[in-house]
């Protein structure tokens, strides 16, 4: 039996073997979307469950950074455009099978209200804080009336935005490494943990590093349940899909991806908090600055290897 690999001009190299279309830009809003949209959905929770003063960085502090975040994360995108003049068309219509439309319209709805929600705590963290103009102190007085509804609107579209960054990747077919449901739910679990592991730098409460702590450990958990479950899928699947997964079992990403992004990203700060809950002296920052690094180098590997992977026809003779 002799095998036969049927080619095209299109997988002659220097044409498409590897096409590699997004750079950079596309893992850092990935990852910016993420990590907003991890520490919104906190902040909004925590607030909803009236545990304001007890956890202020969480509801208070945190969400300041979110519109700066998101800014950064909308101009990389940005940059990626190559018809820049024209991303208002996004907005001309709403096209509800397309990831890329409930994206554009989340990103248009949830960056304001970051601005509106990290605004009706200005006063309450800089005591001294004045609007300067009354209407701007009206509109203060009013949107924090219905801080509920803001935090319930954040915590919804936080978790589209979260999820969204990975569904947009799977619905790319013709890649077989994007090309499977996990992805949604193990970006927005990789958004939640990241979100909760900046809190963690950021606050100066033992408390609420702990209760984030505790939180990012099961995050953790189910993020290397979901990655593990990732490639059995792949392994199970069709032939395609068990060469993307070899991309990371022996391939070119296996170092980069077991070591910077499931063993220093994952276990490391998994085994750190654990130690840190039994009473161990872990300093916080050191789990917390893994989880940010694994997220960011998660993007990047699975934006990078997705257009690596690519479909390859075979026939035996």
């Amino acid at each position: 039996m002799k095998e036969i690999e049927i080619t095209s001009g299109r997988m002659n190299p220097g044409i498409d073997p590897v096409l590699h279309a997004w750079g950079w830009e596309i893992p850092v809003y990935l990852f910016i979307g993420g990590l907003v949209a991890g520490i919104l959905f906190f902040s909004a929770l925590f607030f909803l469950r009236g545990k304001t003063e007890q956890y202020p960085t969480t509801v208070k502090r945190a969400p300041l950074l979110t519109p700066i975040f998101l800014a950064i994360g909308l101009f990389a995108l940005f940059l990626d455009l190559t018809h820049k003049l024209y991303f208002w068309r996004l907005y001309t219509t709403i096209r509800l099978e397309s990831p890329m439309s409930w994206g554009a319209w989340t990103l248009l709805i949830i960056f304001p209200l970051s601005v509106i929600w990290s605004a009706t705590w200005f006063k309450e963290i800089f005591p001294e804080w004045n609007w300067k103009w009354s209407f701007l102190n009206r509109l203060d007085d009013w949107f924090t009336a219905y801080r509920k509804v803001l935090a319930w609107s954040l915590i919804f579209l936080s978790i589209i935005l979260g999820m969204y960054t990975g569904i947009l990747l799977s619905a790319f077919n013709a890649r077989p490494f994007w090309n499977t449901s996990i992805l949604g739910p193990l970006f927005l679990v990789s958004g939640l943990s990241t979100g909760a592991a900046a809190i963690m730098l950021m606050s100066k409460n033992k408390a609420e590093r702990q209760i984030m702590s505790k939180i990012d450990i099961s995050l953790i958990g189910i993020e290397i349940f979901l990655i593990i479950h990732l490639f059995m899928g792949f392994l199970a699947s069709i032939e395609v899909h068990v060469q993307a997964a070899e991309l990371f079992l022996g391939g070119p990403y296996t170092a980069v991806f077991w070591t910077f992004v499931f063993t220093l990203g994952l276990v490391v700060p998994l085994i750190a908090e654990l130690l840190e809950w039994r009473g161990y002296h872990i300093p916080v920052k050191v789990p917390a600055f893994l989880v940010l690094i694994g997220g960011l180098v998660l993007r990047f590997i699975v934006v990078d290897a997705g257009q690596t992977s690519r479909w390859l026809y075979k026939f035996m003779q």
